[in-house]
């Protein structure tokens, strides 16, 4: 097969390769194969017209571009394989004149992996970060799980205060009608969290259960429907029930609810333990994001847009997908954002690019430093995976399929590579 490739500026790379009339012929009489049943010409049953006869009625080129699929796919990816390039982006394909008897030229431009100059890794200095855990640390740390802990108790003799839980109907209208989201029933809402508009919690302080209340609020300037952005609001509420949260005395009895301690001490050693535990895993992280973040910095390579266009496709897919598992539409996050796919891209980006280069240099740094992943490490990784999927091995691996393995291997050879940046790295 006839290729070649020519360097470009920019980590950019032209592939050229030839279609072979042989190869387009015979990619044509396949695509005629599949497409001759729904063709339909006078004179022959359909299905039975021959193929030049089609090509005549329809046009000497009327299954070119099908057939350059057919044909195409394969040919690439044979001269990427012969060539030994490392592809980075969907190819920009140009196709030559096609004249019977004659190949056909095809050319592709596509961003290739940067090659990465690494700075001084071995120079790099850890981040110092404090992992003491204090009495107040502690002391915090068992408030917020006794609050975790409150029981509700419904408020029957009293007007409603702040931190108190309303549970509440309301209706909103601008100048009199009703606007999209403006509505809600058993909404509970508590009070002083701001997680309604202007002074709205205020204005329900004081009120008891089965007051109908009209609640007056303006909407920011800089609120997100911009319909709404800066107009005054009336909002009829009915409060339905008010609670209070009553949080349990922090004790020995506390400790043995909410643990296997016997005492108060004995659970706040435990808790001791689990905050210093997280403290340290914390900390590693910063230290191993701090020394990435030099790395990058010191170390230098060519990023070609096309390159970064994919990884910002592909960080708004994984964004989109997010958003359907929390049963919303991309569309209705633009509407409610006031924003677009292009806005969206170019928040995106830095991102993007910071991501491709941390994975660039981690790369790199494997290669320099001989970092590998054994087979026995990937079959560790696939049955500890297993495990916590309560499935065999063999059925993940059939799951997965061969490329999110390999996805899954380069991830592991990143991990040992960043382990390695601080292994080499000055404390």
């Amino acid at each position: 097969m006839n290729h070649s490739v020519e360097k470009l500026e920019g980590s950019m790379a032209k592939l050229t390769f030839e279609v072979t009339p042989e190869q387009f012929e015979a990619a044509i009489q396949k695509v005629y194969n599949k497409a001759k049943n729904s063709i339909q010409i006078q004179g022959f049953r359909k299905g039975h017209a021959p193929l030049a006869l089609v090509e005549r009625v329809y046009g000497k080129g009327v299954f070119y571009e099908d057939a350059l699929n057919e044909v195409l796919p394969d040919l690439y990816k044979t001269a990427v394989e012969e060539e030994k390039l490392e592809v980075m982006s969907r190819p920009d394909v140009s196709v030559g004149e096609i004249k019977d008897g004659q190949n056909i030229t095809v050319t592709c431009q596509m961003a290739i992996k940067p090659e990465v100059t690494l700075g001084d890794y071995t120079s790099l200095k850890k981040k110092s970060v404090d992992t003491t855990v204090s009495d107040e640390d502690v002391d915090n740390e068992i408030k917020s799980q006794a609050k975790r802990n409150a029981r509700k108790v419904e408020v029957t003799d009293r007007p409603a205060q702040l931190d108190d839980t309303v549970t509440i109907d309301f209706e909103g209208s601008v100048d009199g009608k009703p606007f999209d989201g403006g509505k809600g029933s058993d909404y509970q809402l508590k009070l002083g969290s701001h997680s309604f508009i202007d002074t709205f919690e205020d204005q329900l302080v004081g009120k008891n259960t089965g007051d109908d209340v009209t609640v007056n609020v303006t909407f920011p300037e800089d609120y997100g429907q911009k319909d709404l952005a800066g107009k005054p609001a009336e909002f009829k509420v009915k409060i339905k029930k008010i609670t209070y949260d009553d949080v349990p005395e922090i004790n020995d009895d506390f400790a043995k609810d909410v643990s296997e301690c016997q005492t108060l001490d004995e659970y706040k050693e435990k808790t001791r333990k689990t905050l210093q535990d997280r403290k340290d895993r914390d900390a590693k992280a910063q230290v191993r994001d701090d020394l990435l973040d030099q790395l990058v910095a010191s170390s230098t390579m060519d990023m070609p847009e096309p390159m970064v266009d994919e990884q910002v496709d592909q960080m708004i897919n994984e964004y989109a997908q997010t958003l359907r598992y929390q049963g919303m539409d991309i569309n209705k996050y633009f509407s409610m954002t006031n924003t677009n796919m292009d806005q969206l891209k170019q928040e995106v980006k830095p991102d993007a690019v910071k991501r491709l280069k941390e994975n660039l240099v981690l790369d790199a740094l494997a290669v320099k430093e001989n970092v590998e992943v054994t087979d026995d490490d990937i079959q560790k990784e696939l049955e500890d995976m297993a495990k916590g999927y309560g499935m065999e091995v063999d059925k993940l691996k059939d799951m997965m399929g061969q490329a999110e393995i390999d996805n899954m291997k380069a991830g592991m050879i990143n991990e040992k590579a960043l382990d390695k940046l601080v292994e080499l790295a000055k404390d």
